[in-house]
């Protein structure tokens, strides 16, 4: 059965939490205080079945000084019932509540206009009029006005009609997003232990589920789901909820709390937003002024740093701004915000969350800033996408960052990426998401990192992998190196061998000097055979004097790059002509003895003609290069197709 939450808004003592128990029954006061004073002092919940729809009722304090109890439940409305006695008319904390369930987003509702029976006709008339000059230009310029009297019983049957049309009007949640529960209430029930309840704004909770609560980060698991009173196997999005929680004590609860799908959102104390000044505000929201937030359920102390220019939003303006909090909390893209100032506390904003995992901004960044803010503005998914994968700069962003800034399912994003890909604006490499414009930057440091190290080692091979990863990579995700590097080589302009990377057009151009030292080193090398000298005996053997000795060794490796010398074991190499030479007589040697084809390490001395200190590498060598094969104290000498 499909569900919709109505919340009442209105002054104190217009008769809000009777039209509510005339409506369904239900006493939405619940706490003994509230009962012995008349007044409604926290939120009251209420349900009413009507056909094959359930209206779920948020009956919410009206005294000014519980305004913030009243925002803590008007987060989840689908529908205002806008209450005005008729006695009374239209009241200061009529207009707050008013501005506030705009400011929320919320664009459904009716007018009630209660305690009919203590006014006669003509009063009633003039507070219609006072009521249709209060929400002209709003969402509820001409929504039905209904007059209503609790104690009797007039107008309730055609407001029960009313609130059925307007409710059957709002569109179906949306399967998009990850699961959110904002906690609004938690107390211990015997027997059951933790129990938290809230509207679910989004997914479904079920029975047996692990969740996480924020933005505290406890593991917990549903016992048990109730939804308006009646227990149920899952509750959906748009429900009022109350779920049954293992793994946490009711003292670690707190009213703002999130339940939420496990290792999705992140907590965060710093949000990038557009803010909406009230027309009616009896202030502006200027930068470094101290603000009290009020988003989901939550009420956090925070400040306002605005990026538009003047540093002052005044009444009846928007703009861009970053808000940072004090303490923690959770939100997401797209989530809607009020905002009171400090002291005295009074609504005087509210906003919608663009980026709610935001860094502070560099005063030379702002332009570029605002840009990108203004884009996340859209009504375009990928627009959206790739205007936080721009913010990550050379970093780039996990699949997973984008679930926790958007709030989307994995599978949405993931869907949103390829679009984004297909258009141009995003570049996935080693599974990180790039702004294009970030990739190419990448991109271009690498061939320059490589260009310039060519130029001061024009006899090096290449520039060590890990080398070029710390100069260019420090600040990205590790897997981007991989990804970059993979797609540069894809289109030829690096190649990667093993740990060396170079310039596809990088040569190792030898002088005339350097050529003649190259055949020397080769030339010793081959003269001394199996018994191999080790680098300097060589570079001494060459001729290679001190002040050449760099150069010299830089030769070296140019032979070792290209196989000419073949590392045999740490410093040992052999020239690869002198190993092809052992590795015939090694097969000579096996084809007459067959079908044994046996060595042990004598036999291989006499045949190599060296000591023990030789033999023991080189049969390692010939082990590894699957010539020979360990076979007790001997060698098995591997046919060719063995090998």
């Amino acid at each position: 059965m499909p569900s919709i939450i109505i919340g009442t808004a209105g002054h104190i003592d217009h008769g809000k939490s009777a039209l509510v128990r005339a409506l369904t029954g239900t006493d939405p006061d619940r706490l003994p205080e509230e009962k012995k004073r008349g007044i409604t002092i926290d939120l009251g919940f209420a349900d009413l079945e009507i056909d094959d729809l359930r209206l779920g009722f948020v009956d919410v304090p009206g005294h000014e000084r519980f305004v913030k109890n009243m925002l803590a439940g008007a987060h989840g409305i689908d529908v205002l019932a806008l209450v005005i006695a008729a006695d009374e008319g239209v009241m200061p904390q009529t207009i707050e509540h008013f501005d506030i369930c705009r400011l929320l987003g919320v664009n459904k509702g009716v007018v009630v206009i209660t305690k009919t029976d203590l006014v006669d006709e003509e009063m009633l008339l003039l507070v219609q009029e006072d009521a249709r000059a209060l929400v002209a230009g709003s969402f509820l310029e001409g929504a039905p006005i209904v007059p209503v009297s609790s104690r009797t019983g007039a107008g309730l049957e055609r407001l029960r009609t009313t609130l059925k049309t307007i409710a059957d009007e709002v569109p179906a949640k949306s399967s998009d997003l990850v699961t959110r529960l904002p906690i609004d209430r938690a107390f211990s029930m015997k027997g059951f232990g933790a129990v938290v309840t809230g509207t679910l704004i989004s997914g479904e909770i079920a029975e047996g589920a692990a969740l996480d609560l924020l933005p505290k980060g406890i593991s917990v698991r549903v016992r048990g789901a109730q939804v308006h009173g009646k227990a149920v196997e899952k509750a959906r999005a748009g429900q009022r909820t109350a779920v049954n929680l293992a793994g946490v004590d009711v003292e670690q609860l707190e009213r703002g709390m999130v339940l939420t799908e496990p290792k999705t959102l992140h907590p965060t104390q710093i949000i990038d937003a557009r803010i909406d000044v009230l027309a009616n505000a009896s202030r502006g929201v200027r930068s470094r002024s101290r603000i009290r937030l009020h988003i989901g359920a939550t009420e956090v102390l925070g400040r306002v740093r605005v990026l538009d220019q003047p540093a002052e939003i005044s009444p009846g303006h928007s703009a861009l701004a970053q808000l940072r909090l004090e303490v923690p909390i959770v939100a997401v893209h797209n989530d809607r915000f009020i905002i009171r100032s400090y002291s005295p506390a009074e609504t005087i904003a509210g906003g919608v969350v663009l980026d709610p995992l935001a860094s502070k901004h560099r005063g030379k960044e702002i332009e570029k800033t605002r840009q990108r803010l203004n884009r996340l503005l859209s009504t375009s998914a990928t627009e959206k996408l790739a205007a936080f994968v721009e913010s990550s700069s050379l970093r780039g962003l996990r699949i997973e960052d984008l679930v926790a800034a958007t709030g989307w399912k994995r599978e949405v994003v993931t869907q949103t990426n390829s679009q984004a890909q297909k258009e141009g604006t995003i570049v996935e490499a080693g599974g990180i998401l790039l702004f294009r414009d970030s990739f190419e930057r990448l991109s271009r440091n690498v061939l320059n990192e490589l260009e310039s190290y060519h130029k001061r080692e024009p006899l090096a091979r290449g520039m060590l992998r890990e080398t070029l990863r710390e100069k260019v990579f420090a600040h990205s995700h590790p897997e981007l190196f991989s990804g970059v590097l993979g797609k540069l080589e894809l289109t030829g302009q690096v190649v990667s061998e093993k740990d060396i990377v170079r310039v596809s057009t990088h040569r190792v151009d030898l002088s005339d000097h350097d050529l003649r030292l190259r055949e020397k080193l080769e030339q010793t090398f081959i003269e001394s055979g199996i018994e191999s000298p080790s680098i300097d005996e060589a570079m001494t053997r060459a001729g290679v004097t001190a002040p050449m000795r760099l150069a010299g060794r830089k030769i070296l490796q140019l032979l070792i790059d290209d196989r000419t010398l073949v590392r045999v074991q740490n410093e040992m190499f052999v020239h690869k002509g002198v190993l092809e030479e052992l590795k015939g007589k090694l097969l000579a040697y096996a084809a007459r003895n067959e079908p044994e084809r046996l060595i042990d390490v004598a036999g291989f001395k006499n045949l190599a003609g060296v000591s023990r200190k030789y033999a023991i590498p080189l049969l390692e060598y010939f082990d590894r290069e699957h010539i020979t094969r360990r076979a007790g104290d001997k060698r098995l000498i591997l046919r060719p197709r063995e090998q």
